[in-house]
């Protein structure tokens, strides 16, 4: 499928696909969005905890997961977190987002080519607070361990052009690998979305969403 590289509302660039009408972030700010559904409706519930396991559904261009690196500099937490993408960006890819501008420093910046370049579905430690597993598989294939994950960033494509990573049974495998207490986030707001939460045993939280989306949606375990 075809990919190209647009600018976002907040400067920054996301990959869009055209067949779809899809972005892998946010039109309005790819970073924006980032950090309001993902670290401060989700991570920053933990940041009193030593150690903290995130799963994100939908890897992608990695942004995630060095908003989240970049969070850990400042806390004393232990994070190990792991990340599920069944097609991964291209080399080519990485470097025209050009996310190191968006970084502050040139040990970020190495930070996020290190992400990259490390070998799927081994631990890897990018900093002593923080150790990254890649995993490439589908999510429909990916069997979790119950009860292992604090918090799952769900960014996946939306149910309009993926509707088999939205449904009863996806969310009831996710439910069983959060650790009681634990949440999912997602940008999604959908009604029939937080229904199919709701059914697998979530409490689901209707939040406010980031810049140029009204609603995004949390679940707790």
């Amino acid at each position: 499928m075809q990919r190209t590289i647009i600018t976002t509302g907040d400067g920054s660039k996301t990959i869009h696909l055209p067949e779809w009408n899809e972005n892998y972030h946010s039109s309005h700010g790819a970073v924006q969005e980032a950090k309001h559904v993902f670290l401060k409706h989700g991570l920053e519930l933990f940041l009193g905890k030593s150690e903290i396991h995130i799963l994100e559904i939908g890897f992608g261009t990695g942004l995630n997961a060095i908003l989240t690196l970049e969070a850990s500099l400042h806390v004393n937490a232990q994070i190990c977190y792991y990340g599920l993408e069944a097609f991964p960006i291209s080399q080519e890819e990485m470097v025209a987002l050009e996310y190191e501008n968006l970084l502050g420093s040139d040990s970020l910046k190495h930070k996020y080519t290190e992400i990259h370049a490390t070998p799927w579905d081994h631990p890897q430690s990018i900093t002593p607070n923080f150790t990254l597993t890649k995993i490439q598989e589908t999510l429909q294939n990916q069997n979790f361990k119950s009860n292992t994950y604090d918090i799952i960033y769900f960014d996946a494509f939306g149910p309009r052009v993926q509707e088999d990573m939205w449904t009863k049974e996806i969310f009831e495998k996710l439910y069983n690998s959060l650790k009681q207490g634990g949440y999912l986030v997602t940008y999604c707001a959908k009604g029939q979305v937080k229904r199919d939460l709701k059914s697998v045993g979530f409490f689901v939280e209707t939040l406010p969403g980031p810049p140029g989306k009204r609603e995004m949606t949390r679940g707790r375990k």
